[in-house]
């Protein structure tokens, strides 16, 4: 599997979310604490319509990371896509990885 380089980790301050262009779509790209582990998915929040997880808060339920939107507070989970509310409006997640300190998403 190729992957297509992102930014350095450095680049993303611990316990917060970046958004990346991949592929002519916006990802949000977390990194939940100094660890090197980072999680994609979709930018699009489908409730508000609007390219905004990224500055989503990271939280923590039932032992799982979740990005609570931050226009209308929906959860969705950070390795699954789905959303806590409402599976209906589940979204994309993305194969990520930290290699040689560099985030990379699977092309």
């Amino acid at each position: 599997m190729a992957f297509e380089l992102i930014c350095d980790i450095q680049d993303i301050t611990p316990g917060t979310g970046v958004c990346a262009l991949f592929n002519g779509q916006q990802v949000a790209i977390f990194r939940p604490s100094v660890v090197e582990e980072v999680f994609a998915i979709s930018n699009m929040d489908p409730f508000a319509r609007s390219n905004v997880l990224s500055r989503g808060l990271i939280c923590q339920h039932q032992d799982e990371l979740w990005v609570a939107s931050p226009l209308k507070k929906q959860r969705f989970n950070l390795s699954t896509g789905v959303c806590m509310e409402d599976e209906r409006f589940n979204i994309k997640t993305f194969n990520v990885r930290v290699a040689n300190g560099k985030v990379e998403i699977a092309a």
